[in-house]
């Protein structure tokens, strides 16, 4: 069975940012954003601007 890798497209800059409250924060190479807490709210998870899933939040909440 093979190991499923993280890609690493996005280089080592960029930002995070809350799906929950829209806070953001510098990241930090080496750590995924989705393993970061919001620093705001306390939120498991954020999201990296530009990402896949970043762009999946952003069309949802254009649709809202």
């Amino acid at each position: 069975m093979m190991k499923k890798e993280r890609q690493h497209k996005m280089g080592p800059v960029g930002e995070c940012i809350c799906p929950k409250c829209e806070a953001r924060i510098a990241h930090q190479r080496g750590v995924p954003c989705q393993d970061e807490r919001c620093p705001e709210c306390g939120a498991k998870k954020m999201l990296r601007i530009g990402s896949d899933d970043y762009q999946l939040w952003v069309a949802k909440r254009s649709r809202q």
